[in-house]
């Protein structure tokens, strides 16, 4: 078989993705984890007296820990499955990458297997977040004089 129609072949049997929906689904559940994470530091703040700054402290705490639990659980892919990345973007994809790292390696030990895997791909996002925050604080000192 050539090139050609192998490529015909591919892209008929390629299932189509519907972008407009899955990032208006991906907008939606972004959202309501938003509005979830406010909810938590109202409910921290009021309920239990605890200033807004340590009570947003809290809140991705508490976000984190349901992230790791529905992945611990085995939920989570599946919830990403209908809501796109409305899941993975925010704080809660951090803990999931984390955590299912570990579990997925934890059968080879806590050195070689957690340890030296489970940064595999949050790895990425820390030293690009550290990256980049030192350009935009160059760049804030530059031109704004700190």
């Amino acid at each position: 078989m050539d090139k050609n129609k192998y490529s015909l072949l591919v892209k008929k049997y390629t299932p189509k993705e519907d972008r407009l929906f899955n990032g208006l689904i991906a907008f939606i559940v972004g959202g309501l984890i938003g509005i979830i994470g406010q909810f938590l530091i109202s409910f921290y703040s009021s309920y239990l007296s605890i200033p807004s700054k340590e009570a947003s402290i809290f809140m991705i705490i508490t976000l984190i820990f349901i992230g790791c639990l529905l992945t611990g659980l085995g939920i989570f892919d599946k919830l990403v499955s209908y809501t796109r990345c409305g899941l993975i973007i925010p704080i809660t994809g951090f803990a999931h990458s984390m955590s299912s790292a570990a579990l997925e390696y934890k059968k080879e030990g806590l050195v070689t297997g957690i340890g030296a895997n489970i940064f595999k791909l949050a790895g990425t996002v820390i030293m690009f977040g550290v990256v980049s925050a030192y350009f935009f604080g160059i760049l804030r000192l530059i031109f704004f004089g700190g």
